[in-house]
């Protein structure tokens, strides 16, 4: 097995290997979706979805050595396939090659000093992820705007009813410093903490106040599912009306 210390990486060529990872992985869910879809036999043994470095897919077993020489994909993506929705599932697989592909890419990082891993996921950060491309889904760039009276919505998957905050891009240092100071003001609904760019925010349709999505109890994957969303205290006036 390869160690670390034996294959030093610099950054443009962890984002190399990332990016023909992602690509395989991307060609799989979307151009191969057919030929994936078949492989992916839930009758089989449990299945992974690997992206190679050369822009290529495959669909195999895992890897039998412990520990494995890159992180392993996600476990068994087959076994859900004819449980769920096509899209959903796909989505689904998305999400977790998302995941896959970040985890890899800072696994061969872990040499990077605090620069070089921030340079890293800026780079990474400038391209869609898997599943905004699989799912049709524009990456989010804008926050609420806190000097109007309504806050601004984003067209998603969902379509304009959900509300989803996402972290902007970290390439410009200056930048990210004046969003992060001009929507200060923006707090939690739930704990009145400020607005985080780090953290996973969802806006309630109802009262469009913002909530930290730890507070509410609503993941990134949750929120895709919800066509709109009610915060637990507008919930609770529905009910007892």
């Amino acid at each position: 097995m390869a160690s670390i210390s034996s294959s030093p990486r610099t950054v443009e060529e962890i984002f190399k290997d990332y990016s023909g990872r992602r690509a395989g992985v991307v060609r799989a869910l979307t151009y191969d979706v057919d030929e994936f879809y078949k492989l992916c036999d839930p009758e089989k043994e449990n299945l992974c979805l690997y992206g190679h470095p050369n822009d290529t897919w495959e669909v195999t077993l895992p890897a039998e050595e412990v520990p494995p020489e890159l992180p392993e994909p996600a476990l068994g993506i087959n076994f859900a396939r004819d449980g769920m929705n096509r899209k959903d599932w796909l989505s689904l697989v998305a999400v977790h090659s998302d995941s896959w592909l970040l985890s890899a890419a800072f696994y061969l990082g872990a040499r990077l000093n605090r620069n070089e891993r921030k340079r890293l996921f800026s780079m990474i950060n400038d391209l869609p992820t898997v599943f905004e491309v699989v799912t049709e889904r524009k990456p989010i760039k804008d926050k609420p705007s806190v000097d109007s009276g309504s806050k601004s919505r984003v067209s998603t998957k969902r379509g304009n009813e959900g509300q989803v905050k996402s972290t902007p891009k970290l390439a410009a240092d200056e930048s990210f410093e004046e969003e992060e100071d001009e929507h200060s003001e923006t707090l939690c609904g739930s704990c009145g903490g400020n607005y985080n760019a780090d953290e996973f925010w969802i806006g309630c349709d109802i009262c469009e106040r913002w909530f930290h999505g730890k507070c509410v109890k609503i993941t990134p994957a949750k929120a895709e599912s919800i066509k709109q969303y009610k915060c637990p205290s507008c919930s609770l006036k529905r009910s007892r009306q």
